[in-house]
Protein backbone atom coordinates (compact mmCIF):
# COMPACT_ATOMS: atom_id res chain seq x y z
CA UNK A 1 0.00 0.00 0.00
CA UNK A 2 1.41 3.39 -1.02
CA UNK A 3 1.46 6.41 1.32
CA UNK A 4 -1.30 8.00 -0.76
CA UNK A 5 -3.46 4.89 -0.42
CA UNK A 6 -2.89 4.95 3.34
CA UNK A 7 -3.93 8.62 3.49
CA UNK A 8 -7.02 7.86 1.44
CA UNK A 9 -8.01 4.99 3.72
CA UNK A 10 -7.66 7.26 6.77
CA UNK A 11 -9.69 9.99 5.06
CA UNK A 12 -12.53 7.59 4.28
CA UNK A 13 -12.45 6.36 7.89
CA UNK A 14 -13.01 9.96 9.05
CA UNK A 15 -16.51 9.84 7.56
CA UNK A 16 -17.65 7.94 10.66
CA UNK A 17 -17.45 11.21 12.62
CA UNK A 18 -19.74 13.04 10.19
CA UNK A 19 -23.39 13.39 11.20
CA UNK A 20 -26.34 14.97 9.35
CA UNK A 21 -26.70 18.70 9.91
CA UNK A 22 -23.02 19.28 10.73
CA UNK A 23 -20.96 22.29 9.69
CA UNK A 24 -17.57 20.84 8.76
CA UNK A 25 -14.19 22.48 8.27
CA UNK A 26 -12.52 21.24 5.10
CA UNK A 27 -8.73 21.17 5.24
CA UNK A 28 -6.23 21.87 2.48
CA UNK A 29 -3.82 19.54 0.71
CA UNK A 30 -3.70 16.11 -0.87
CA UNK A 31 -4.90 14.29 2.26
CA UNK A 32 -7.76 16.71 2.86
CA UNK A 33 -8.74 16.32 -0.80
CA UNK A 34 -9.31 12.61 -0.22
CA UNK A 35 -11.73 13.47 2.58
CA UNK A 36 -13.52 16.10 0.48
CA UNK A 37 -13.99 13.54 -2.30
CA UNK A 38 -15.30 10.91 0.12
CA UNK A 39 -17.61 13.46 1.76
CA UNK A 40 -18.95 14.53 -1.63
CA UNK A 41 -19.96 10.93 -2.39
CA UNK A 42 -22.04 10.90 0.82
CA UNK A 43 -23.61 14.25 -0.06
CA UNK A 44 -24.68 12.80 -3.40
CA UNK A 45 -26.36 10.00 -1.45
CA UNK A 46 -28.37 12.58 0.51
CA UNK A 47 -26.18 13.55 3.47
CA UNK A 48 -27.10 17.06 4.66
CA UNK A 49 -23.99 18.98 5.76
CA UNK A 50 -22.29 22.31 5.13
CA UNK A 51 -18.58 22.78 4.55
CA UNK A 52 -16.22 25.64 5.41
CA UNK A 53 -13.15 25.65 3.15
CA UNK A 54 -9.69 26.63 4.41
CA UNK A 55 -8.38 27.66 0.99
CA UNK A 56 -9.49 28.57 -2.51
CA UNK A 57 -8.30 25.17 -3.73
CA UNK A 58 -10.48 23.32 -1.21
CA UNK A 59 -13.39 25.63 -1.95
CA UNK A 60 -13.12 25.00 -5.69
CA UNK A 61 -12.90 21.22 -5.21
CA UNK A 62 -15.88 21.14 -2.84
CA UNK A 63 -17.98 23.27 -5.20
CA UNK A 64 -17.01 21.12 -8.17
CA UNK A 65 -18.06 17.97 -6.31
CA UNK A 66 -21.34 19.43 -5.09
CA UNK A 67 -20.65 20.00 -1.38
CA UNK A 68 -22.76 22.91 -0.05
CA UNK A 69 -20.52 25.58 1.45
CA UNK A 70 -20.99 28.23 4.09
CA UNK A 71 -18.73 30.89 5.59
CA UNK A 72 -17.12 31.01 9.01
CA UNK A 73 -18.56 34.47 9.69
CA UNK A 74 -22.03 33.00 9.08
CA UNK A 75 -21.41 29.85 11.14
CA UNK A 76 -18.57 30.69 13.55
CA UNK A 77 -18.97 27.50 15.61
CA UNK A 78 -18.22 24.36 13.61
CA UNK A 79 -18.90 20.78 14.61
CA UNK A 80 -15.84 19.16 13.08
CA UNK A 81 -12.73 19.86 11.02
CA UNK A 82 -10.94 17.13 9.08
CA UNK A 83 -7.46 17.95 7.79
CA UNK A 84 -4.04 16.47 7.16
CA UNK A 85 -0.78 17.21 8.96
CA UNK A 86 2.89 17.36 8.07
CA UNK A 87 3.76 15.84 11.46
CA UNK A 88 2.05 14.72 14.65
CA UNK A 89 3.57 13.62 17.96
CA UNK A 90 2.30 11.48 20.88
CA UNK A 91 0.86 14.60 22.56
CA UNK A 92 -1.33 15.34 19.50
CA UNK A 93 0.74 18.40 18.67
CA UNK A 94 1.05 19.08 14.96
CA UNK A 95 3.15 20.84 12.39
CA UNK A 96 1.02 22.08 9.51
CA UNK A 97 1.41 24.60 6.73
CA UNK A 98 3.36 22.76 4.07
CA UNK A 99 0.63 23.79 1.64
CA UNK A 100 0.67 27.40 2.79
CA UNK A 101 -2.82 27.54 4.33
CA UNK A 102 -1.80 27.33 8.01
CA UNK A 103 -3.52 30.52 9.17
CA UNK A 104 -6.93 29.70 7.74
CA UNK A 105 -6.54 26.05 8.75
CA UNK A 106 -5.83 27.04 12.34
CA UNK A 107 -8.71 29.54 12.48
CA UNK A 108 -11.16 26.95 11.17
CA UNK A 109 -9.83 24.09 13.31
CA UNK A 110 -9.84 26.18 16.49
CA UNK A 111 -13.45 27.17 15.74
CA UNK A 112 -14.50 23.50 15.69
CA UNK A 113 -15.79 21.32 18.48
CA UNK A 114 -13.07 18.85 17.57
CA UNK A 115 -10.43 18.30 14.92
CA UNK A 116 -9.67 14.97 13.25
CA UNK A 117 -6.30 14.62 11.54
CA UNK A 118 -5.88 12.05 8.79
CA UNK A 119 -2.36 11.00 7.83
CA UNK A 120 -0.18 8.13 6.75
CA UNK A 121 2.28 6.55 9.17
CA UNK A 122 5.25 8.60 7.89
CA UNK A 123 3.78 11.69 9.60
CA UNK A 124 4.08 10.14 13.06
CA UNK A 125 7.14 11.38 14.98
CA UNK A 126 8.42 11.17 18.54
CA UNK A 127 9.34 14.86 18.50
CA UNK A 128 8.18 17.59 16.16
CA UNK A 129 10.73 19.31 13.95
CA UNK A 130 11.82 16.93 11.24
CA UNK A 131 9.51 18.83 8.90
CA UNK A 132 10.49 22.52 8.57
CA UNK A 133 8.23 24.70 10.71
CA UNK A 134 6.24 27.23 8.63
CA UNK A 135 5.88 30.70 10.13
CA UNK A 136 3.57 33.16 8.37
CA UNK A 137 4.73 36.78 8.53
CA UNK A 138 3.59 40.14 7.18
CA UNK A 139 5.31 41.41 4.06
CA UNK A 140 5.65 44.83 5.70
CA UNK A 141 8.84 44.91 7.77
CA UNK A 142 9.65 41.33 6.83
CA UNK A 143 13.41 41.70 7.21
CA UNK A 144 13.00 43.06 10.73
CA UNK A 145 10.59 40.24 11.55
CA UNK A 146 12.97 37.59 10.21
CA UNK A 147 15.74 39.02 12.39
CA UNK A 148 13.48 38.79 15.44
CA UNK A 149 12.50 35.22 14.56
CA UNK A 150 16.19 34.31 14.30
CA UNK A 151 16.78 35.83 17.75
CA UNK A 152 13.87 33.85 19.16
CA UNK A 153 15.38 30.57 18.00
CA UNK A 154 18.76 31.54 19.43
CA UNK A 155 17.10 32.45 22.73
CA UNK A 156 15.80 28.87 22.95
CA UNK A 157 19.20 27.55 21.84
CA UNK A 158 17.76 26.18 18.62
CA UNK A 159 19.95 26.13 15.52
CA UNK A 160 17.49 27.12 12.79
CA UNK A 161 18.00 27.57 9.07
CA UNK A 162 15.35 30.02 7.85
CA UNK A 163 14.26 30.29 4.22
CA UNK A 164 11.59 32.54 2.79
CA UNK A 165 9.32 30.22 0.82
CA UNK A 166 9.34 30.52 -2.95
CA UNK A 167 7.22 29.05 -5.72
CA UNK A 168 8.49 26.44 -8.17
CA UNK A 169 9.23 29.34 -10.53
CA UNK A 170 11.46 30.99 -7.95
CA UNK A 171 9.04 33.78 -7.10
CA UNK A 172 8.34 34.70 -3.50
CA UNK A 173 5.38 32.65 -2.28
CA UNK A 174 2.40 34.63 -1.01
CA UNK A 175 -0.36 33.09 1.07
CA UNK A 176 -4.00 33.77 0.24
CA UNK A 177 -3.76 36.43 2.96
CA UNK A 178 -0.92 38.14 1.07
CA UNK A 179 1.80 37.15 3.55
CA UNK A 180 5.23 35.50 3.36
CA UNK A 181 6.03 32.11 4.86
CA UNK A 182 9.31 31.31 6.56
CA UNK A 183 10.30 27.64 6.42
CA UNK A 184 12.36 27.07 9.56
CA UNK A 185 14.49 23.92 9.63
CA UNK A 186 15.13 23.33 13.31
CA UNK A 187 15.41 19.64 14.03
CA UNK A 188 13.75 18.25 17.15
CA UNK A 189 11.71 20.87 19.02
CA UNK A 190 12.08 20.19 22.76
CA UNK A 191 9.39 22.63 23.95
CA UNK A 192 6.80 23.30 21.22
CA UNK A 193 4.51 25.30 23.53
CA UNK A 194 7.29 27.63 24.56
CA UNK A 195 8.42 28.11 20.97
CA UNK A 196 4.90 28.85 19.76
CA UNK A 197 4.34 31.43 22.49
CA UNK A 198 7.66 33.15 21.79
CA UNK A 199 7.16 33.30 18.02
CA UNK A 200 3.59 34.57 18.35
CA UNK A 201 4.81 37.37 20.63
CA UNK A 202 6.86 38.88 17.78
CA UNK A 203 5.21 41.83 15.96
CA UNK A 204 4.97 40.86 12.31
CA UNK A 205 4.47 37.15 12.95
CA UNK A 206 0.93 36.31 11.91
CA UNK A 207 0.83 32.64 12.90
CA UNK A 208 2.97 29.53 13.23
CA UNK A 209 2.45 26.02 11.90
CA UNK A 210 2.44 24.60 15.42
CA UNK A 211 -1.05 23.32 16.24
CA UNK A 212 -1.14 22.69 19.99
CA UNK A 213 -4.21 21.67 21.97
CA UNK A 214 -6.40 21.65 18.87
CA UNK A 215 -6.31 18.09 17.49
CA UNK A 216 -8.34 15.49 19.39
CA UNK A 217 -8.18 12.47 17.10
CA UNK A 218 -5.63 11.14 14.61
CA UNK A 219 -6.51 8.52 12.03
CA UNK A 220 -3.27 7.02 10.76
CA UNK A 221 -3.22 4.90 7.64
CA UNK A 222 -0.86 1.92 7.70
CA UNK A 223 -0.32 -1.06 5.39
CA UNK A 224 -2.40 -3.13 7.83
CA UNK A 225 -5.27 -0.66 8.11
CA UNK A 226 -6.24 2.57 9.86
CA UNK A 227 -5.22 3.12 13.49
CA UNK A 228 -7.15 5.61 15.62
CA UNK A 229 -5.42 7.66 18.32
CA UNK A 230 -7.62 9.67 20.69
CA UNK A 231 -6.41 12.35 23.07
CA UNK A 232 -7.35 11.58 26.67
Amino acid sequence: MTPDQMKKAAAIEALKFVKPGMNIGLGTGSTANHFIEALAAKVKEGLDIRGVATSKASEELAEKLGIPLTKLHTNPHLDLTVDGADEFDPEFRLIKGGGGALLREKIVASSSRYMVVVADESKRVKKLGKFPLPVEILVFGSKATIWKVERAFKHLKLDAAINVRRTKDGELFLTENGNFILDCSIGAIPEPERLEALLNSIPGVVETGLFIGICGIVLMGTPKGVIEFKRG
